[in-house]
């Protein structure tokens, strides 16, 4: 039985902090778990951006309404789905991920939360569980799944080495020369021929 663990930004849709900086001119927001592996870190970094700039939530789906998911993703998913459970393990917090998941058709999402006051302003966020990827990983072994996982950053690293399979997707090339003995693919169709042979 087994279970595919996917990453969600940089995976199956673009990165919405690069997207934001781009729309807001705000370059010291395209920061990501691609380049800071230490997550709380990296969030409060950007929520200290956003406070000086008078951003909130408000302004952040704006921008998300008009991401769409990145060419071949849906049709992946779908296929995918129709062989295997999928879950999408991801940093993003429930008040991003609703309308890229529609865009996606609806698939399983395990995300964090964003901690938001009534003028819209982002004051904080709730993490799901430590090490959320890695854990929910081990947690889905731990009630009779193999799970089979891919990510593009820092954070998926974990959840990558203790699958059963585990590859990179649409990664930098420093995380890949980091890792050399974690497959990297950069299409679609090359990843889904991968999950397939995993689940042989």
């Amino acid at each position: 039985m087994f279970i595919t663990c996917l990453d969600m930004e940089g995976v199956l849709v673009p990165e919405i902090w690069i997207a934001f900086a781009e729309a807001s001119g705000i370059p010291e927001l395209k920061r990501t778990t691609r380049d800071e592996p230490d997550y709380h870190k990296l969030m409060a970094f950007r929520l200290n951006i956003l406070k000086e700039h008078g951003l909130g939530l408000k302004e952040i789906q704006a921008v998300i309404a008009k991401i769409d998911p990145l060419p071949g993703a849906r049709e992946f998913l779908d296929e995918l789905r129709a062989e295997t459970q999928v879950i999408i393990l991801s940093d993003t917090f429930e008040q991003f991920a609703k309308p890229l998941m529609k865009k996606l058709g609806w698939p399983t999402i395990f995300c964090n939360c964003l901690e938001v006051a009534r003028d819209g302003s982002i004051t904080g966020f709730r993490m799901r569980c430590p090490q959320s990827k890695l854990t929910t990983v081990k947690a889905l072994q731990s009630i009779g799944y193999e799970t089979i996982a891919a990510g593009d950053s820092f954070n998926d690293l974990g959840m990558i080495q203790a699958s059963r399979a585990g590859f990179l997707f649409k990664s930098t090339e420093a995380i890949k020369a980091a890792h050399p003995e974690v497959p990297a693919y950069e299409e679609f169709d090359e990843l889904l021929s991968a999950i397939r042979g995993a689940m042989e």
